[in-house]
């Protein structure tokens, strides 16, 4: 699969599904910081997007102190935004309101 750069009008545009992401212009990447309950909800949210990840061939850069998990996705290939980072967040918020709904 061929990836292509977004332009600045087009990432602003697919940004506005994604409205707890941040664009960090000057790096081209988005940015989402998640917060859980207790590590090990955290460590379980990370899991499932390393398989996500790893399933598209996409992976994130992140961090996770405790009880929360910073997620940067860009893709280095192009150097900016790509529909991968787009559809990668998209899945994050997916996999986070999953754990979020469990009692």
């Amino acid at each position: 699969m061929t990836l292509h750069k977004l332009t600045a009008e087009a990432a602003l545009q697919q940004l506005t599904t994604l409205p707890q992401w941040t664009l960090d212009g000057s790096s081209q990447a988005i940015t989402r910081e998640f917060v859980f309950s207790n590590f090990v909800q955290a460590f379980g949210f990370m899991s499932q997007v390393a398989l996500l990840a790893e399933k598209h061939n996409h992976h994130p850069e992140w961090r996770n102190v405790y009880n929360k998990v910073g997620i940067t996705w860009t893709t280095h290939d192009v150097k900016g935004l790509s529909s991968q980072d787009i559809l990668l967040a998209e899945l994050c918020d997916q996999a986070y309101e999953a754990i979020k709904s469990k009692p």
